[in-house]
């Protein structure tokens, strides 16, 4: 079940009622927007293809591998270097991406059965090459609407967990996930807000610097 509008905002209001600086939070930017995206092979794909570049540059890639009919497991399978190539990818993406291919084109992984368990299914999906922990937590919270998803390691995310909380400095990963032990099980709220809370300040700093 996606994590809805509706999720999002019940999941806040208890977070809102245990820590001071989310309800501050909230009470001074509003509820984010939800984060959802289509749940499967075609999504986890789209997060190797755009991985370390722009998003303008990942779209560009993903309408050439859609224009050269790259997308489906089996095609990306038996393309060539070449074929990939022309279509943007890096050797290295390349690989990552027949990686992901093959584990579902031959039905090792089953993206539609992943296990209950959180830490289960981010070890399933880090088995494949060019999915690590980040990236199988955001598919995961995104894709899945998991609640209780935590990406620690992101660094907008350890960011606003320390501006949030007041602290002096950016907890580190493992600070962060002790940190939100007490947010347990509305963690992945808690990282979509604290994005949501991370580009309200970028937009705050660039209207402070502009001419007008």
């Amino acid at each position: 079940m996606a994590l809805s509008a509706e999720r999002l905002t019940a999941a806040l209001d208890a977070l809102a009622g245990i820590e001071p600086g989310i309800a501050a939070g909230i009470a001074r930017i509003g509820y984010p927007p939800p984060r959802i995206r289509a749940r499967g092979y075609e999504t986890l794909l789209r997060t190797i293809v755009g991985q370390q570049v722009s998003v303008a540059a990942a779209d560009a890639m993903w309408g050439r591998l859609a224009g050269a009919g790259l997308i489906a497991p089996d095609t990306i399978a038996a393309a060539s270097d070449e074929q990939l190539r022309a279509a943007g990818l890096s050797r290295q993406k390349a690989g990552y991406a027949r990686s992901l291919a093959g584990e579902v084109a031959a039905g090792r992984l089953d993206l539609a059965a992943l296990p209950d368990d959180d830490e289960e299914a981010i070890a399933a999906l880090t088995r494949i090459k060019g999915i690590g922990r980040w990236s199988a937590e955001i598919y995961l919270l995104f894709a899945e609407g998991r609640a209780d998803v935590w990406p620690a390691g992101d660094l907008a995310v350890q960011i606003e967990v320390g501006h949030l909380l007041g602290l002096d400095a950016r907890p580190d990963e493992k600070a962060t996930r002790t940190l939100a032990e007490a947010w347990r099980p509305h963690r992945g709220a808690a990282a979509i807000f604290a994005w949501h809370h991370y580009g309200d300040r970028l937009r705050s700093r660039s209207a402070d610097k502009s001419p007008l």
